[in-house]
């Protein structure tokens, strides 16, 4: 009997040991009206940016970091990028300025950090994740979350650094037209060599926002959220209706209550977002590193990429 018990557990170990080795990356940089009509060369600047985002990532995970670490650094990386909406190159409020909304969270733990609103901060989600880890709270927002960034030695920048030429342009025309645009927010999950999720998002929010706005985003449970129990997710669209809803953590819920797979769980949530009017996307992962991507739009910007090699990058349906 003492043979039987010693190689039960040698086959556990070796079964951890051999799941624990494989990884999944997820990113999106948004979801809304993408199309064909795109002119090529932009079509293959988006397609290069998200490969750059799943290479940065599969670095940090191929050398045994962990998921919140890749997480972060793909954001960056989205957030440095003037394509995205999401640091350099969000889109403008009402009036004329920038503000940035960001979260993270952590799938091992369930620990999470968020801003809301914050103008000077050059990464926001490396202020997300300084509220995860040095601050007693979930989510800062305006000034405070600004003096919180500045006192922990994030790297702070005058509100014009936020600004491109071809945003503001846009904002100038949409502005006269009254038009909103709301893609291009950007988003990471992970499943990591541990076995831990971790999930992130960034944005600039939505396009001639007013009266201090905050969308989903930086919301636990409605733009982001990880836990190692069931799945990380990263959600991308109009963030009243995923506010509504609870989308990231309803995913979650679907995958724990219900017993179901996380592409189950995901279809089940975006028809229930369609259902009331809603639209965008989500990105997500599960425990066994199984990737899902769904939207209600014409496209979404996004990407994954396995341990094993396999590997995805798309816009359209």
């Amino acid at each position: 009997m003492k043979y039987f018990y010693g190689f039960c557990i040698l086959f556990l170990f070796v079964n951890f040991t051999a799941n624990s080795q494989n990884y999944t990356l997820v990113v999106h940089g948004g979801a809304g009206s993408i199309s064909n009509e795109m002119p090529a060369e932009m079509q293959q600047r988006y397609i290069e940016t998200l490969d750059s985002a799943l290479k940065i990532g599969a670095i940090i995970l191929e050398n045994g970091g962990t998921a919140i670490d890749a997480v972060e650094k793909v954001i960056v990386y989205f957030e440095n990028c003037p394509l995205y909406n999401a640091g350099k190159g969000a889109v403008f409020t009402w009036d004329g300025k920038n503000e940035l909304d960001a979260s993270i969270m952590d799938g091992s733990n369930l620990m999470a950090g968020a801003v809301a609103g914050i103008t000077r901060v050059k990464n926001p989600i490396k202020a997300a994740r300084k509220v995860l880890e040095e601050s007693p709270h979930v989510m800062l927002s305006g000034d405070g979350a600004n003096a919180f960034a500045s006192e922990k030695g994030l790297e702070m920048v005058d509100n014009t650094y936020f600004k491109t030429s071809k945003r503001y342009e846009s904002f100038e025309r949409q502005k006269s037209l009254y038009v909103k645009d709301k893609k291009g927010t950007v988003g990471c999950v992970v499943l990591d060599k541990q076995g831990n999720l971790a999930a992130g998002t960034s944005t600039g929010g939505m396009n001639l926002k007013r009266w201090g706005r905050i969308g989903d985003s930086p919301v636990i449970g409605a733009g982001t959220y990880a836990d190692n129990n069931t799945c990380a997710v990263s959600c991308t669209g109009h963030g009243e209706y995923f506010i509504r809803l609870g989308v990231a953590r309803d995913i979650a819920a679907r995958m724990e209550y219900k017993q179901i797979p996380l592409e189950n769980a995901a279809t089940e949530t975006i028809d229930k977002l369609t259902s009331i009017g809603g639209f965008g996307g989500i990105i997500a992962v599960d425990g066994k590193g199984n990737p899902v991507m769904k939207f209600n739009t014409t496209g979404m910007f996004r990407g994954y990429l396995k341990s094993d090699g396999t590997k995805f990058v798309g816009m359209l349906e």
